[in-house]
């Protein structure tokens, strides 16, 4: 395929979000594998200084669309803008972010341009298919990794006929890493009055309310989790007393936030927040595949469970195999007296 890699890169008042830098650092990768230019695709209001947020990452070309009608987003406008510039570019590959704005635009965007998309990403890589129907070798495709099934596989999806290739990505699973702090990037201003049309307007965004997140598990360094096995949400206190002796936050499995034991705010895995702190403390969580996905980058991962076969065993760099209830108040007082 013939095309640059490009990412959608979000913003809010004015700043690119991390999950849109994520998709940089990640999309430079896929567009030095293939030998082709890294381009971003930024809209909103007053980001006159995109570059200076941006280039950094290793951005060959921003084209940006500056209107005070693109702020907040709006699906019509952003949707008309973003298939006008890829059925234009032809890019080979296109990348969003898993948000809720990624999730609303990149499937209009597909549906317009007629391509493959693939949702919620785990991992990104180039490589070959071999296409057993026809019998044809496809050379640099993007292999799009993703949990399916309810989690219970990982798949690979492939697009080799329906360019671009588009992939919506989730927040956490790419390093945010830098390329060259001096890098240039060429601006590209899209002309927003030739491209918007009156009916794309006919949604009037009167009031806009934001709450701002109280827990943020993405940046905390320590985390301890439970999952169903620890039973009951009064059992989850000593999650919380491990916690405040070794300064980590608090999450859970998506099994313990069904049976109500933790926030939902707090989940960890596919369809919960990505992490990937120092140290992750796993108290009676099983090992789902989802839950895995959300976690298994962590640098360091300590299980406590009953079940010495439990999947979450497996990629664990410490397994203590006993009762959560027996262990945790042990590392409570043991902590508490290297403290003193």
């Amino acid at each position: 395929m013939e095309g640059n890699v490009f990412v959608f890169c979000e913003t809010e008042k004015g700043k690119v979000i991390d999950l849109s830098k994520e998709l940089l650092s990640s999309g430079k990768k896929l567009a030095d594998k293939l030998n082709v230019k890294l381009e971003a695709l930024v809209l909103g209001n007053n980001i006159e200084d995109i570059s200076g947020q941006i280039s950094k990452y290793g951005v060959d070309k921003i084209h940006l669309a500056q209107d005070k009608r693109l702020e907040p987003y709006m699906t019509l406008p952003y949707s008309r803008i973003v298939s006008t510039v890829f059925d234009k570019e032809k890019p080979q590959i296109v990348l969003f972010g898993a948000s809720s704005v990624g999730r609303d635009l990149a499937p209009r965007v597909a549906s317009t341009l007629q391509c493959g998309l693939t949702a919620d990403c785990t991992r990104l890589e180039i490589g070959d298919h071999f296409d057993k129907k026809s019998k044809t070798e496809h050379k640099d495709l993007l292999l799009a990794i993703r949990p399916a099934f309810g989690g219970s596989i990982m798949a690979t999806i492939v697009n080799w006929d329906m360019p671009p290739q588009m992939a919506t990505v989730r927040e956490g699973v790419m390093k945010k890493e830098v390329f060259d702090e001096n890098y240039k990037s060429e601006i590209v201003e899209i002309n927003t009055a030739s491209i918007i049309r009156p009916e794309d307007m006919i949604i009037e965004i009167i009031e806009r309310h934001i709450e701002e997140s109280k827990v943020n598990l993405k940046e905390s360094p320590i985390i301890v989790a439970g999952g169903y096995g620890v039973g009951s949400k009064e059992n989850f206190k000593l999650l919380y007393d491990l916690a405040e002796v070794i300064g980590a936050d608090v999450g859970g499995s998506r099994a313990a936030v069904d049976a109500g034991f933790i926030e939902h705010e707090r989940q960890i895995g596919q369809t919960g927040v990505t992490v990937r702190p120092k140290l992750y403390i796993a108290c009676g969580i099983s090992g789902a595949i989802q839950h895995r996905a959300g976690m298994d980058q962590s640098a360091m991962i300590i299980s406590i469970n009953t079940d010495k076969d439990a999947p979450m065993n497996s990629i664990a760099d410490y397994v203590i195999v006993g009762d959560l209830n027996e262990v945790l108040p042990k590392m409570i007082k043991s902590y508490q007296q290297l403290a003193h």
